[in-house]
């Protein structure tokens, strides 16, 4: 008889096995993809025009069949203007990360592989000199520079998340460029570009995905302050930040008006860390089945 071997798992099973061995992660993931159907499938949701159809027979009425959430002080309807802002949370989470992944990771990888004068002294510096400052102060400083706006905001929070990006890729590379199958790539002639993109890269990634799902969690909290002290989404655009700072002059007469924004922002930021979490337990080799 021929001995049959068991089948191996492949890694992409192996991972989501890891993945969703805790209840936390699965629900880190299950919040994450309901703010992302939510933003895509928002015209199905309501048929309420978050910025133009304004109701001044009903403004900042209470939660009621017409209106589920409520509205604001324009007679905007409340859930409306959430499934609107999902759109721009979503982007908040999403554009500074990618920013700060393709621009940081490059440097990193450049600064921890080649290492010299440009590392220790050019880039080196650069990175302490940001992370003097906390990423919130460093984004409100540079939002204030750009002028405000959506995407000024944007590109401000991606820059204060430059220094964690290179930090933490460089730190890695570090490592992973003394190991053995890297001094053997060398000896047969690769050249230092396919090293890094092709050998150092991939085993980088499982510490930068855990990263990019904690900062896109930061980045909704940025995004929503800066847009409360005016510097990120305009006041007419449906920003949750935005609509807290409407709230703020009716939270002891009309509290629903600041409950659900708050609660939509602090339900997102909790569903991306626990991903995050999660992720971090998937991928690391010490944490064992």
């Amino acid at each position: 008889m021929i001995a049959e071997f068991p089948k191996r798992q492949s890694v992409f099973m192996t991972f989501v096995k890891r993945y969703c061995r805790t209840r936390q992660a699965i629900v880190g993931a299950i919040i994450v993809f309901l703010l992302i159907l939510v933003a895509f499938g928002a015209p199905a949701l309501t048929h309420y025009d978050p910025i133009y159809d304004q109701d001044y027979s009903a403004v900042l009425a209470s939660p009621q069949a017409a209106h589920i959430f409520g509205t604001d002080d324009l007679g905007r309807d409340t859930f409306a203007r959430l499934v609107y802002g999902a759109r721009l949370t979503t982007a908040a989470a999403i554009l500074p990360v990618a920013f700060a992944f393709f621009v940081g990771v490059p440097i990193g990888l450049y600064s921890g592989y080649k290492g010299g004068f440009v590392d220790q002294w050019i880039i080196t510096r650069i990175v302490d000199a940001l992370q003097a400052f906390p990423s919130m102060v460093l984004a409100l400083a540079l939002a204030a520079m750009l002028g405000g706006g959506f995407m000024n905001a944007m590109l401000a929070i991606g820059i204060g998340f430059l220094p964690a990006f290179i930090r933490i890729t460089r730190a890695q590379v570090i490592q992973i460029k003394q190991l053995e199958y890297i001094q053997a790539a060398r000896s047969i002639g690769c050249s230092d570009l396919r090293i890094a993109i092709c050998h150092i890269l991939p085993n980088v990634m499982p510490t930068l995905l855990v990263q990019i799902t904690l900062a896109m969690a930061s980045a909704i909290i940025s995004e929503a302050g800066l847009s409360y002290i005016g510097l990120g989404a305009s006041p007419e655009q449906p920003s949750w930040g935005s609509m807290l700072r409407t709230a703020q002059s009716y939270l002891g007469t009309q509290p629903w008006v600041a409950i659900f924004p708050g609660l939509s922002i602090s339900i997102a930021v909790f569903g991306f860390n626990l991903m995050g979490d999660g992720l971090r337990r998937a991928l690391d080799p010490k944490i064992k089945d």
